[in-house]
């Protein structure tokens, strides 16, 4: 029996167990949204996702040195790795959480809480599938590791880059769990972060005219990225690039001296056939530009685990074809699970699909619970059913795609 076909005939027992764990799974989340752990502090959760993955039988748990947790079921040819993140954004203004974002409440069919489906409820269903994988002999002639990687808040792919540079694993494809809502995603436009640096001349705010004013200069440029934003790139897949001021700040000796320099922040996301360099390029063409200098900024902080490991803000954009062999395995598993052919679609955010595809160009889809557009919202939940029907995916789809490469 092939591996598709072993998940066919396995499909009822696999969603019965799927659901016979749910209120486990459920348990779990809220255990993991009940703890804070923004980027560079995620040591709490990592210790609590090692426990569970070692108290559902893995074979191997292991932490790596950037602060990674990386757990093993299976040792067969063929390797899989399946990736949550596991640092959240922070709750924000605490006026517009209407309940305690670290309860994790059960109400609605939903969990609630900080990092519901951004991302704790990816782990979740990824740990308890690994228990499945075992309980229903899916293991033949794969590895499947699944990890909870850290500051993806900060510096999407950086966990990633450390695994697939350092932990000595070579996955022939890997999941990622953000939320995709039950669909099948194959890529997403790329970020980039960058600073636009002004000078200027400080004087006494008195006699501006000693002076020359950055920040008017700085305005300026800004209403040219305005307009360059109306002029990127369309890609019909993708969507538009953009460019969004986020942030400008002046450096001053006093509130009554005009500033010495002023710099702003921007955010740009890449389409299908941008690049660093073309983005670059672009800025450096505004008229007003001139004396301004142009920085891709650097992450360069040290992990919870007292590791720096740095790279560029340069997150490349990513497209994995649809005819690929996994993105054909994550719609069979899907139609064997449920007899439906699921949407293929992409992310309007990034992921670390940034670093395994765009950098280290591992096939890369995506396949998550919950829903993208309440991700970092006082309003984040994820559904119930998607855990479960998550969990299920997360069981079937190793044995999937082994019988599709077997086929290729």
């Amino acid at each position: 029996m092939n591996g598709l076909e072993a998940v066919r005939a396995k499909k009822d027992a696999i969603l019965q167990d799927a659901r016979a764990h749910q209120d486990d799974i459920v348990r779990f989340l809220r255990d993991l949204i009940a703890i804070p752990a923004t980027s560079c502090q995620e040591g709490p959760v990592v210790e609590r996702v090692r426990r569970e993955m070692e108290r559902v039988g893995f074979d191997e748990v292991r932490v790596d040195g950037l602060g990674n947790v990386l757990g093993r079921i299976g040792s067969g040819k063929r390797v899989i790795m399946m990736d949550s993140h596991l640092d959240t954004v922070g709750v924000g203004d605490p006026r517009e959480w209407t309940f305690d974002p670290y309860q994790g409440k059960v109400e609605d069919g939903c969990v609630w809480g900080r990092g519901a489906s951004d991302q704790r409820a990816g782990i979740a269903c990824l740990v308890h599938a690994g228990k499945l994988l075992k309980r229903h002999g899916l293991l033949d002639g794969v590895t499947v590791w699944m990890v909870g990687s850290v500051e993806e808040e900060d510096s999407d792919g950086i966990g990633w880059l450390y695994i697939l540079r350092e932990d000595g694993i070579k996955p022939d494809g890997i999941v990622i769990t953000e939320p995709t809502n039950l669909r099948v995603y194959r890529g997403h436009r790329g970020r980039m972060e960058i600073e636009v640096h002004v000078p200027g001349v400080s004087c006494h705010a008195s006699a501006p005219e000693r002076g020359v004013n950055p920040i008017y200069k700085a305005t300026r440029i800004i209403q040219e990225v305005e307009a360059l934003n109306g002029r990127l790139k369309q890609d019909a897949f993708l969507g538009k690039g953009t460019i969004a001021v986020t942030d400008i700040r002046a450096a001053t000796p006093s509130l009554c001296a005009v500033p010495s320099s002023a710099t702003f922040h921007l955010d740009r996301r890449l389409t299908a056939g941008e690049t660093k360099e073309s983005a670059v390029a672009e800025i450096r063409a505004l008229p007003s530009l001139q004396d301004a200098e142009v920085e891709v900024l650097r992450y360069q902080v040290k992990s919870w685990r007292g590791l720096e490991y740095g790279m560029e803000k340069y997150y490349p954009t990513w497209v994995l074809e649809e005819t690929h062999p996994l993105v054909r395995s994550g719609v069979a598993a899907w139609r064997a699970l449920s007899g439906a052919a699921p949407v293929v679609d992409k992310w309007t955010f990034s992921t670390n699909g940034v670093a395994t595809m765009g950098i280290m160009k591992v096939p890369t889809i995506g396949f998550g619970p919950g829903e993208e557009d309440n991700a970092h919202s006082a309003r984040e939940r994820v559904p119930v059913e998607h855990l479960v029907a998550a969990t299920a995916f997360y069981t079937a789809f190793p044995q999937v795609f082994r019988h599709t490469l077997e086929q290729a």
